[in-house]
């Protein structure tokens, strides 16, 4: 069935059995004392929707009820005759043979294949009845799409008396014989448990129902289970009663995952904890797995079990959890694949087929047929263990649970107790296991490259602990861990994404801030030297201290990082979710047509009604209600009244929106709903939206993850920028740049030299190329060779740091988050013989003989730097002096021909050591590390006369710093506190286009940490989180549309409000990261936002956003809906801003009060001198205490002051000096900061003018940023934080005073 169709709870309901002529036979058999001839498994029966159609009621044709199963195809079978038992059975036999039946099927049942499986031990004939028993089935087709079954055998009495040859009746006795049925319910959802209290009800009904009625019962039960639909992801289950019992459907959890609907414990009731881990193990490596068990039903749910266990990973091979005994020779595929077998066949099967891990059930064990005799590689150790403790902590026996409770009498309470028992256990089965993944691939994302997509395995490997590197070579070549890294590389917000985030430790989130070269830390060389229990917080979130104090290693930590998973208690203490379950009516006779509708219109009134009573502040349980009552409106036919409600998930949760229903049902609508639908606006514009996707292009990009190969022609620049990303060395361009022109000095300059005068030079914005006039103005290229010889050395480089080991005496001098990044050879210095040791903070000797700590310098302290000689014998060998402000002597090191590189290296440091001091801005010395070790490996890879000459291109603090003054001036230098860099993890820096601070609050709740938090609009729709408390990335990338994001608005600590420029308000859940809203009312680019005063607590909250088509909508924060809209007539309007309860408004030449309403109080135009000059209003604010306008200009350098009293000019303008237009302002206290495109120094910046607003004058001159200033916020009036345009893309925090 085609995806993008609402599928309910049943796909079809087909019975198997023996034929009645095989029947009959076997009496004659019995009758003659012969033996009983082979009895193979039928179709008897298939029952699938639709069962009732419009037409069938004698209504005319035309647009009728949605068709739910729109492919299907024809099954041909022999008719059948009625059951016997009965003189008209007997005629219908003789009258009906030999005819045939076409019956209609969904398009991928396998009707052939059903038979075996249903039946796969054989159907058998017997002397006396049998329990009835249930197995389990899932059937995948070559898309990977997955249908369940489950499947009842039942028996019942062949005959009730001998039927003789001559066709008479005879009231003789013989032994009573009974023949078995099969009934397998099939559908699109795992709903195993349910399924199988359905076929148990139906069995109820079977008993004590004529043979003669067999078919017409069971094909009401199907058409019940037609007209029960499946609820969305989320926390509303859906109830239905089936006499005797109440069955529960189960939601998912998210879109990403199955319903659990089976008892995920029994694994571990089977196997013990070590054979859980091999188990998962062997399916991560995707080796060919057969499990056996004496019960077929073990076999399914096993199986799922553990598919269920290792997500988000996905089996992508063969998967066939019952075999019955002719598919046997499935396991003869020379593929990977997971497959389940009767216990009667181990034997047969380890003998015959070799590579198989085969899985006894009923005795808990795990072997291998092998040839090779390759262990099972154990899980990484600290996943290991962790797991273990997690297990011992789990109470998987229900007795143990209700033993101090009384017998229920009622059979649904003690059910539903039960139930709840089993889905809080799911729950706490499905966190270990996810964290056992979380644990396993935690820092894969530390060797990730998003631009390129590629993956570093090797760096990933060498990573690793030396025990663990046999698993992880097993697995990084599967297609399980493939998808795996194509849903990292595209920034999956998923399971795991959360789980991994939530359980960071501070370490490991201000790795993810640097860009530098990576290396292991003082932390992690401890480890090594400690125990298990020690090593367990490498990935299991133990914090550092906040790295902003610099503590030792034997410091205090502070466990911030993991709420709920405490490893301490070995048990999860995981909050129960509140479920909500939906009880659907009663059904009503299921194959009349006029009953049918009647059902889904009291289904469809019975959730208005719950619509009607759920809060609206409960968006997530409105979005719920909505879409079953969409797919209920879809299965009446009531296509615009389902268009509407799902419509209504862009207000309350979009991430269930049905795309694929939705352009399904929008391509049905008839000429007349369709002009229906164009009068309701917001169906209108739905139907817009859809079409739009539509007729676009789809996303062609590349989501397959890229092997890195070296190159094999000479690269130009370009190539070269791109191949060096794709490396993971560096992805900054203006570095490689740099790089490029290191490695190409040699190979050019040696060109460059036999053409003499024929050579001439050009400049660019990024870096110098040389042109050689004779070459015809071919640019330099770096050779494949050279290349290879630069990659070699840095990958030998990195995997010689991860085999430094330094003594825990040196360790503790320095601090946890250290790593060594440059060893010399051993050397005579000052201090005594070792080897110079630096680190990205200090220079320090590892003094040899008794191994020593001998600090050097910090590079902050270093007062000079030069190369000086020591004689010695008839020679002069070189060496390096280092001048300390702390130290009055010299530091000396006869570094020989290293001498050279060092001075290069510590210089470079130095100074960016100072600029990051200077700036407030750590990258620039995580910037200068980077440099210094290119410039080792540009050397080592040259080795020749010109390598320190190559090396000192990638000089690029120290030059800077002879180049150009890097005094920072006093007034920004004491005002500035802090910068970050939200384009971390970007090729080049990005614009900061909107900020927006969110205070914290001070008792944080399950699912938030409850510190304030900043917000960071970039390009292309990207939303970067900073945790405010530390300054430290808190979420990289949260994905908000494709536009650029014009304005924010923080609500109720639980969203933030997006306006972007393809006029689409997103809404952010804070605590999900993710965004899951949207509010489509504007027809163009949203440009800003304003949160109305409450004048009570309870008043409702409104919100204002305007576009630049001059239309302002006013929102009711709660429900989402709008409450009133206007449109002004004005060029762009930019801005809103709410003061003393009235609206001023902002456009390219105007600014306006307005009443609430939008009717005009008065107009502020552009001062008359500016009215032919090419510019407009770009900001603005109103001090309601002075009844002053500050307005100021695109291109004007000056901030104008209007009084109220007199609109017509300004009374006042403070001039700003070396300032080329103002961008934005805010009032802070009694200030106006004011953000700028400016001049300093002769070249373009983003300035900052502070004003004082009674002086009228400029109090400060702020410059910190490289391109002009484009956002500005205040945080609780102590901070004032601005972000600059894409030369700089940096965000600068500054004090107030």
């Amino acid at each position: 069935m085609a995806e993008n169709l609402p599928a309910g709870l049943l796909e079809a309901c087909v019975v198997i059995g023996a034929a009645s002529d095989k029947l009959r036979e076997v009496c004659q058999s019995q009758l003659q004392g012969r033996e009983f001839p082979a009895v193979d498994a039928e179709v008897l029966q298939v029952h699938a929707p639709p069962f009732v159609v419009k037409e069938a009621a004698g209504e005319a044709p035309g647009p009728s009820a949605f068709s739910r199963v729109q492919r299907r195809r024809s099954f041909i079978k022999k008719k059948r005759e009625r059951p016997e038992g009965t003189a008209r059975d007997a005629g219908a036999v003789k009258n009906g043979e030999g005819a045939t039946e076409d019956i209609s099927v969904p398009i991928d049942i396998d009707l052939v294949a059903l038979p075996q499986l249903c039946f796969p031990g054989g159907l058998q004939i017997s002397s006396e009845s049998r329990e009835d028993c249930f197995h389990f089935l899932v059937f995948t087709d070559v898309f990977g799409n997955q249908t369940h079954g489950v499947v009842v055998q039942y028996y019942r009495p062949v005959q009730d008396s001998t039927l003789h040859q001559n066709g008479h009746w005879s009231s003789s006795k013989t032994q009573r014989l009974y023949s078995p049925f099969g009934i397998c319910v099939i559908s699109k959802y795992p709903y195993y448990n349910a399924l199988r209290d359905c076929l148990s009800c139906l069995l109820v009904q079977l008993r004590t129902c004529r043979m003669m009625d067999f078919e017409e019962r069971v094909k009401e039960f199907a058409a019940r289970l037609a007209l029960v639909p499946i609820p969305p992801p989320g926390q509303l289950h859906v109830a239905f009663s089936l006499r005797p019992l109440q069955i529960v459907l189960p939601s998912r959890e998210d879109k990403d995952n199955p319903a659990v609907d089976l008892d995920l414990h029994l694994p571990f009731l089977c196997f013990k904890p070590t054979q859980l881990l091999q188990i998962i193990t062997c399916i991560m490596m995707e080796q060919k797995v057969v499990f056996f068990s004496s019960d077929w039903a073990l076999l399914t749910l096993t199986a799922e079990c553990f598919m269920l266990y290792i997500r988000p990973l996905l089996w992508q091979h063969p998967y066939v959890p019952v075999l019955s005994r002719q598919m046997l020779d499935f396991i003869m595929a020379p593929t990977a694949f997971l497959m389940g077998c009767h216990i009667h066949h181990l034997e047969e099967v380890a003998t015959e087929t070799d590579d198989l891990v085969l899985i006894n059930i009923d005795e808990g064990t795990v072997s291998s047929t092998s040839s090779e005799n390759d262990d099972i590689p154990d899980i990484p150790l600290v996943a290991k263990e962790c797991f273990m403790k997690r297990r011992e902590g789990l109470q998987i026996h229900y007795d143990l649970e209700v033993c101090r409770l009384g017998t229920s009498t009622d059979i649904n309470d003690m059910r539903s107790q039960r139930r709840q028992w089993q889905q809080q256990l799911n729950r706490e089965i499905q966190t270990i296991t996810l964290e056992l993944i979380v644990n396993i691939f935690r820092e894969v994302h530390d060797h990730l490259n998003y631009e390129p997509r590629m993956f570093n395995s090797e760096e990933f490997l060498r990573s690793r602990e030396p025990m663990d590197q046999h698993f992880y070579k097993k697995v990084l070549d599967t297609h399980i861990f493939h998808s795996f890294l194509k849903d990292r590389l595209n920034r999956k917000m998923d399971s795991f994404t959360r789980m991994e985030r939530t359980t960071r430790s501070e370490a490991q989130r201000m790795k993810a801030l640097s860009d530098s070269p990576r290396r292991p830390t003082m932390q992690e060389m401890a480890r090594k030297h400690s125990g298990p229990e020690n090593r367990m917080s490498k990935r299991l979130g133990l914090s550092l201290p906040n790295l902003g104090q610099e503590h030792a290693l034997g410091s205090p930590h502070k466990q911030t990082s993991l709420k709920k998973l405490t490893l301490e208690s070995g048990a999860l203490k995981i909050s129960r979710k509140a479920i909500k379950t939906f009880k659907l009516p009663e059904f009503p006779p299921p194959l009349a047509y006029h009953y049918v509708q009647n059902y889904y219109s009291e289904l469809i009134g019975l959730l208005g009604k719950a619509i009607a009573s759920v809060p609206p502040e409960n968006s997530a349980l409105l979005a719920r209600y909505y879409y079953l009552r969409g797919f209920m409106n879809t299965m009446g036919g009531k296509r615009l009244d389902a268009l509407g409600d799902f419509q209504t998930l862009y207000k309350t949760d979009m991430d269930i929106f049905p795309c694929e229903l939705v352009k399904t049902l929008t391509d049905s609508l008839s000429r007349e709903e369709r002009a229906q639908a164009e009068r309701r606006s917001e169906l209108k514009r739905l139907i817009s939206k859809v079409k739009k996707e539509q007729d676009g292009e789809r996303d062609g990009r590349d989501d397959g993850v890229k092997k890195f190969q070296l190159p094999k022609k000479h690269m130009h620049l370009e190539d070269f920028v791109k191949r060096v990303q794709e490396s993971g060395i560096v992805r900054d361009i203006g570095t490689i740049n740099r790089l490029f022109e290191a490695l190409t000095v040699e190979s050019f300059k040696g060109c460059l030299g036999g053409q003499g005068a024929d050579t001439t030079m050009t400049a660019s914005s990024k870096s110098v190329f040389y042109i050689d006039s004779s070459l015809d103005g071919q640019l330099k290229q770096v050779d494949p060779e050279m290349f290879r010889l630069f990659y070699t050395f840095w990958k030998e480089t990195e995997a010689e740091a991860q085999d430094v080991h330094l003594p825990a005496s040196v360790i503790e001098r320095l601090y946890t988050h250290e790593c060594v990044y440059k060893l010399s050879c051993s050397v005579k210095t000052s201090h005594g013989v070792g080897k110079i040791a630096m680190t990205q903070k200090r220079l320090f000797l590892l003094t040899e003989g008794r191994p020593g700590y001998v600090e050097i310098t910090k590079f902050r302290d270093i007062e000079e730097v030069k190369i000086s000689s020591l004689p010695f014998l008839l020679l002069r060998i070189p060496s390096l002096k280092i001048k300390s402000s702390l130290r009055k002597e010299m530091f000396e090191a006869n570094l020989k021909s290293e001498c050279d590189l060092w001075n290069l290296m510590i210089k470079e440091m130095w100074a960016g050591r100072k600029m990051a001091d200077d700036h407030k801005d750590p990258q620039y010395m995580q910037q200068a590390l980077t440099n210094v070790l290119l410039m080792d490996a540009v050397v080592g890879c040259l080795q020749s006369q010109k390598a320190i000459f190559a090396a000192s291109k990638l000089a690029y603090f120290d030059r800077m710093k002879l180049e150009v003054p890097m005094m920072v001036p006093k007034t920004t230098s004491e005002t500035l506190k802090h910068k970050i860099n939200p384009s971390v993890d970007q090729t080049s820096p990005q614009g900061v286009d909107v900020l927006l601070y969110t205070p914290g609050q001070l008792s944080s709740d399950a699912e938030g940490d409850g510190n304030p938090k900043l917000w960071c609009a970039l390009s292309n729709g990207k939303v970067v989180v900073f945790d405010a408390a530390s300054w430290s990335m808190q979420q990289n990338c949260v994905q908000v549309g494709v536009s650029q994001l014009n304005c924010m608005l923080g609500l109720d600590l639980h969203q933030v409000w997006i306006g972007s420029q393809d006029s689409v308000i997103y809404i952010i859940n804070t605590r999900s990261m993710s965004c899951n809203k949207q509010l489509t009312e504007h027809r163009s680019e949203v440009t800003a936002f304003a949160l109305e005063e409450r004048s009570d607590k309870y008043s409702p909250v409104q919100a204002y956003s305007c576009s630049t088509d001059g239309t302002v909508i006013i929102w009711d924060v709660s429900t989402l809906q709008v409450r009133r809209q206007f449109r002004l007539t004005c060029e762009r309007l930019q801005s809103i801003k709410l003061f003393n309860g009235t609206l001023w408004c902002c456009a390219r030449s105007s600014v306006m009060e307005l009443k609430k309403n939008g009717v005009l109080l008065r107009k502020v135009s552009l001062p008359d001198q500016l009215q032919s000059k090419p510019t407009a209003f770009s900001s603005f604010t109103f001090l309601t205490e002075r009844d002053q306008l500050w307005t100021g200009c695109v291109d004007m350098a000056e901030v104008c002051i209007w009084n109220t009293s007199d609109l017509s000019k300004p009374f006042q303008r403070i001039p700003l000096q070396d300032c080329t237009g103002v961008t934005c302002m805010i009032k802070v206290k009694n200030q106006i900061w004011v953000g700028c495109r400016g001049w300093s120094h002769g070249k373009a910046r983003g300035k900052i003018y502070v004003v004082d607003m009674e002086k009228h004058s400029v109090e400060k001159e702020l410059v910190a940023h490289t391109d002009s200033v484009q956002a500005l916020c205040s945080a609780e009036d102590r901070y004032v934080l601005s972000g600059s345009a894409c030369e700089d893309g940096k965000i600068a925090i500054w004090k107030v005073e």
